[in-house]
């Protein structure tokens, strides 16, 4: 079910969306520490890891859990559980922040702080929490059915 690393275990098909977690995260620290002393990039550089991070694979990643996960999710789960919505409205919030910016023509510190802590609030509930659940709901043959279409970073 997981590789031999210590931490959360994760089913082998929902293992990409985990990496990808991993990224988000690490990008979420480069965004909370924009514009402070302890960061190691300039603003510039951060907002182009935001898009790096975001195109292609950022969005891809969003669109599989949206059109992949949840709908298999909906068949054996509660898809209006305040979570999954909560886990939905996030989505619209993290994409709107990346939209702002990386479409600005100067650094929005406030936006990179704001999307810095998203991200890592986000990517922790998923992990703990919603894909745990989505886990325990589907059987391993409808999980297995899924693979080819849940994929890692390009």
């Amino acid at each position: 079910m997981s590789s031999g690393k210590k931490g959360i275990k994760r089913h082998e098909v929902l293992q990409p969306l985990s990496r990808h977690h991993m990224v988000a995260l690490h990008l979420g620290v480069k965004l909370r520490r924009a514009n402070t002393p302890e960061s190691l990039l300039s603003n510039e550089e951060i907002r182009q890891e935001v898009i790096d991070f975001w195109e292609p694979d950022g969005q891809a990643h969003f669109r599989e859990e949206e059109e992949i996960l949840l709908p298999v999710y909906a068949q054996y789960g509660d898809v209006q559980d305040p979570l999954i919505i909560e886990m939905l409205v996030e989505h619209v919030q993290i994409r709107s922040l990346i939209r702002q910016i990386t479409n600005a023509t100067r650094p929005l510190i406030e936006e990179m702080h704001e999307l810095g802590h998203l991200l890592e609030q986000h990517v922790r509930k998923e992990e703990r929490i919603i894909f745990p659940m989505i886990e325990k709901a589907l059987p391993e043959d409808v999980l297995q059915e899924m693979a080819p279409y849940i994929h890692d970073e390009q």
